[in-house]
């Protein structure tokens, strides 16, 4: 059935309670509720959304998520149980011996832990969060540049997951040579490497603090690092160093191997895994924590991460609704049956990013659009490489942008406040690389 524009009343709903209740997860299920009355009606959308859920859960990407959040979590706690947490802020602090020097270590760890946008989020989180506290940044401030560094970098480095998933799908679609396409793309891929260079801009105040971040800043200054919608849960952690004192070496390996196990295998739940393994055989010889102690860390890990993995869970719901109805096809086929070869990359990359932002299925997004929008670029004789960079482009605007994505949510979890707050405080910033890259993406429309 042809849903319509009727197929975007879900997720203008999500977004309309979101800004207006500055909570997320219930925006996310009165999404998915009135998506399915819409599919199945009064009678049949209970079922349908117990079916989605169903489906939801069982599914192995659900699942791996889950289980790399998950020990992620337990990976944070066991670091900061056996001091290493402790003992790489303190060697970092060493040199961060400024507010602005915190925040550009922050961003070059950033750059440096390219492998995964995952694991980059929570190790960094695990990494600076003490090290900012201790420079009263605000955990807004923190969320936003890991989070505009993370995914970039992932996007503009040739040897990660996102890397493999988008040459997979430029090949699939028509664009000879995958891999050496997603080199010759790169140059062409304006939001990410504006994204990721307009972060030092904003830290050394080129760009200055303005809007909800600034007052998030301002209150940060003052003593509470913490949004009003964390501070009573976490306000004891901020710029703690509780815990054992311990060597840096003992956050370094684990984290290090982790990195390395997932670089070779490609796969981050067989790295986080193993740092785990490697915390267990570091810290139990040294008696830094019992080995009694680190089970309770397990559960404990798991539980820290419990609403990151349902707010997840809950908007892969949303996208099963929204996939039911057909707002993917819908957007992109009113779209860009109405363009000029000229304006097609300009006119991809707002749609798709539109469509990452209210929907927050990059890689799904990506593998409805590219299989569209290719045969599209051939047939209008456009450049294949600038057609496909729109895409990732979109792609990595959508991780950043989406207060309810995967990315943003997993960033929350690690720099400890809720999505709405990360939101209020990161979009405008956010809109800067945006604006630049539909300039950017008009102009290469007419001379590349």
């Amino acid at each position: 059935m042809e849903y319509g524009i009727i197929s975007l009343i879900p997720s203008a709903i999500v977004i309309i309670l979101a800004l207006t209740t500055r909570r997320i997860m219930e925006p996310l299920l009165a999404g998915s509720i009135a998506g399915f009355l819409i599919v199945s009606g009064p009678s049949g959308f209970f079922l349908s959304l117990i079916d989605a859920t169903y489906t939801v859960l069982m599914d192995p990407t659900m699942v791996w998520i889950a289980l790399v959040v998950g020990f992620f979590g337990v990976l944070i706690r066991w670091l900061e149980q056996g001091g290493g947490a402790n003992g790489f802020s303190r060697m970092i602090q060493k040199i961060a011996t400024t507010r602005k020097r915190a925040l550009l270590a922050t961003w070059i760890l950033g750059i440096l832990v390219f492998i995964d946008d995952y694991i980059n989020a929570m190790a960094v989180g695990a990494a600076m969060r003490k090290v900012t506290d201790k420079f009263n940044v605000s955990r807004e401030y923190l969320s936003y540049i890991i989070n505009s560094t993370g995914t970039t970098v992932c996007v503009l480095i040739p040897a990660t997951t996102w890397f493999a998933f988008m040459s997979a799908q430029m090949e699939a679609s028509g664009v000879e040579g995958g891999a050496s396409a997603y080199y010759a793309s790169i140059p062409f891929m304006f939001y990410p490497w504006i994204a990721v260079f307009v972060v030092p801009v904003v830290i050394l105040g080129i760009i200055p603090m303005f809007g909800p971040m600034k007052k998030a800043e301002e209150r940060a200054k003052a003593g509470q690092v913490f949004p009003e919608s964390t501070y009573e849960i976490y306000k004891d952690q901020a710029g703690s160093d509780e815990g054992k004192k311990s060597s840096s070496l003992n956050f370094i390996v684990p984290m290090l191997i982790t990195a390395i196990v997932t670089v070779g295998t490609g796969e981050a739940l067989y790295g986080v895994i193993m740092g785990l393994v490697t915390c267990l055989l570091m810290y139990v010889p040294q008696k830094l924590i019992r080995f009694w102690d680190m089970w309770d860390g397990l559960t404990e890990g798991f539980k820290d991460m419990m609403f990151v993995i349902m707010l997840i869970a809950i908007a892969f719901i949303l996208q099963q609704a929204n996939n039911a109805l057909g707002l993917t096809d819908y957007v992109i086929t009113s779209v860009t049956s109405i363009l000029s070869p000229n304006l097609l990359p300009v006119v991809c990359f707002l749609t798709v990013s539109v469509l990452m932002f209210v929907v927050g299925s990059f890689w799904g997004i990506a593998a409805i659009s590219f299989p569209i929008i290719i045969p599209l670029a051939v047939a209008m004789d456009v450049n294949l490489y600038l057609a496909s960079a729109a895409i990732i482009s979109a792609s990595a605007f959508g991780s950043q942008a989406c207060f309810f994505s995967d990315a943003a949510t997993i960033t929350c979890g690690a720099t400890q406040i809720r999505n709405m707050d990360y939101a209020r405080c990161a979009l405008p910033y956010i809109a800067i690389p945006f604006v630049l890259s539909i300039i950017l993406f008009t102009v290469f429309g007419y001379i590349a």
